[in-house]
């Protein structure tokens, strides 16, 4: 089936160019309808996505258990302030704490989440023990506080001062954590698996001794689970995958499988000190993106997508392990459930512009990284169908070196 529009890609973009202001790299397409696996662009051309949404429609394209609680929601409330208490919100929280821990304080989005979870750190911890502890290569975001956390120069420029206080350390390098760490160590925030950084997987003896070293110096341990969090890594949450659990935890992207919506979660110690007027969000929590997380979580549970994460991740890894072997051009692979990353010896980005021309959309992070992050009910014959024009790409890509 193709579905055609009265407007053009190219008209679209004439609307963006004189109304939207020009901050995004975009490729020159208007898509205009998604199901599944599956989008289309104005023109009618159908792509298989494995990159949809840059990883917040984590059940692919208007899945149909969310469409239907949207719609039901819609119809009875849309938003009410956090005045006010509501059925939605309460029913998410409990089914997140008891598929993971803590207590949850709803926003909107993954920058929003580190913004609070470092807010909550700080009060926490108390006067005079404010600095953070993040890492080289790491994301958490555009907003300033989750910008100074970011362990990426190019990130920070033209945008000085940062925020006061924080500190990076290698990835995977406990001794130098340690040389940082000291008596004014508010929190440790680290990402399970490092995604836009070119999906760089913490080991679980690094994340244990995070563990450790936070216990020693009465500091808390946040994990940044934007990413990994809602069944991404093949368990609910990434912290899940080593057994180390965090003080806190954010989460958003496949929170509300694409709607709007963000959150942390903290141990009910951590909690109590985010008192009334301490911290907000306006939006946060609304009816209409807690019926799409809930329906989202039911999704996952229901239709056994935890175990399809896992055995659609072994048939990626199957795949991509045979063309290595093949290629040299693939330095080295990376995968956690539905997080892939090909480190190539060359550029990645024009693989991604190949394989568009073919049908297929994916991502390049970090100039030679190759990125997947396909939705956790991803299929066989899918997962088939994008290796293969992926190692066509790669093996053109191959030969005109």
């Amino acid at each position: 089936m193709t579905t055609q529009t009265a407007r053009s890609s190219q008209e679209t973009i004439g609307v963006f160019e004189k109304y939207v202001i020009p901050n995004y790299g975009r490729y020159p397409i208007c898509l205009v309808r998604g199901e599944g696996s599956h989008v289309w662009d104005a023109e009618g051309k159908r792509y298989l996505d494995l990159f949809p949404g840059w990883g917040c429609n984590i059940l692919g394209y208007s899945p149909p258990k969310v469409v239907a609680a949207i719609q039901e929601q819609a119809a009875k409330l849309i938003h009410v302030p956090n005045t006010w208490y509501t059925e939605a919100q309460g029913d998410f929280a409990e089914f997140l704490s008891t598929r993971g821990f803590g207590q949850a304080f709803f926003c909107n989005s993954g920058a929003e989440s580190i913004e609070g979870a470092i807010k909550l750190a700080r009060l926490h911890a108390g006067e005079g023990r404010h600095k953070i502890i993040s890492f080289e290569h790491s994301f958490h975001g555009r907003t300033f506080a989750a910008l100074t956390a970011t362990g990426q120069p190019k990130y920070h420029e033209g945008v000085g001062p940062l925020l006061a206080g924080f500190r990076y350390a290698p990835l995977n390098d406990l001794a130098a954590v340690e040389d940082l760490i000291d008596d004014e160590t508010a929190a440790i925030l680290v990402e399970p698996v490092q995604g836009e950084g070119g999906v760089n997987i913490c080991t679980d003896a690094f994340l244990s001794g995070l563990r450790d070293l936070a216990n020693a110096h009465n500091s808390l341990l946040i994990f940044d689970e934007v990413q990994t969090g809602m069944g991404r890594t093949g368990t609910w949450f990434g912290y899940q995958q080593s057994n180390v659990q965090p003080d806190i935890m954010t989460l958003a992207k496949g929170l509300a499988a694409g709607v709007a919506a963000g959150a942390f979660m903290a141990t009910a110690e951590v909690a109590k000190s985010l008192k009334p007027g301490t911290h907000a969000s306006t939006f946060g929590g609304n009816p209409l993106a807690m019926a799409a997380g809930l329906a989202t979580g039911r999704t996952i549970e229901e239709d056994n997508l935890l175990e399809n994460c896992q055995e659609m991740s072994q048939r990626f890894r199957g795949h991509f392990e045979t063309l290595k072997a093949e290629l040299p051009i693939i330095g080295e692979l990376r995968i956690q459930g539905m997080m892939i990353g090909l480190d190539l010896t060359i550029p990645a980005t024009p693989a991604v512009g190949k394989c568009m021309e073919r049908g297929l959309l994916v991502n390049a992070t970090h100039d030679t990284v190759l990125r997947l992050l396909p939705p956790i009910n991803v299929s066989a014959e899918e997962v088939d169908e994008g290796c293969a024009i992926i190692a066509d790409v790669l093996r053109e890509m191959a030969e005109e070196i």
